[in-house]
């Protein structure tokens, strides 16, 4: 009887182990946003490397560093080096792809990756956020407010 006992508790103690185990995990699952690599935007053709220099022919490029905010590391922090494009149209930007944008709320640009792109009633917008950021950006993005699409980073 005592073995019974003992054999049931084990059991009941397992049931609960596994209840708390699943339950963390899918609460995590419900949170985790899975992070989308990036458009490819910059073909092999125009990266020539050498022996002693690397050239990207990448016309209208800008050289840009970022503030450390945390909300795009590890990808981008205080030491980050990017090169970036103004995009034509919004047919530039696609799921996955960073971008800095203006916004009413930040004097400077703020840096996030497209996580979706939708449509209402005053047209298409982007939906952003930051890597490290628990929820999206509360702004609907449009083309215009976009100031760049990051295309490689340095470091």
């Amino acid at each position: 009887m005592k073995a019974k006992i003992i054999a049931l508790l084990a059991v009941m103690l397992f049931a609960g182990i596994f209840l708390i185990a699943y339950s963390f995990s899918t609460e995590a699952a419900e949170t985790y946003t899975a992070v989308l690599a990036p458009s490819d935007t910059v073909s092999e053709s125009q990266i020539k490397v050498y022996d002693n220099k690397i050239i990207i022919e990448i016309p209208n490029a800008r050289w840009a560093s970022y503030t450390n905010t945390k909300s795009m590391s590890p990808v981008l922090d205080e030491g980050s080096n990017g090169i970036e494009i103004v995009p034509r149209s919004i047919s530039e930007i696609h799921v996955g792809d960073i971008i800095a944008y203006e916004t009413k709320w930040n004097n400077i640009p703020v840096v996030h990756r497209v996580i979706g792109i939708k449509k209402d009633s005053i047209g298409a917008y982007f939906v952003l956020k930051g890597d490290n950021n628990m929820k999206a950006d509360a702004e609907k993005v449009r083309f215009s407010q976009v100031k760049y699409k990051l295309i490689a980073v340095v470091y």
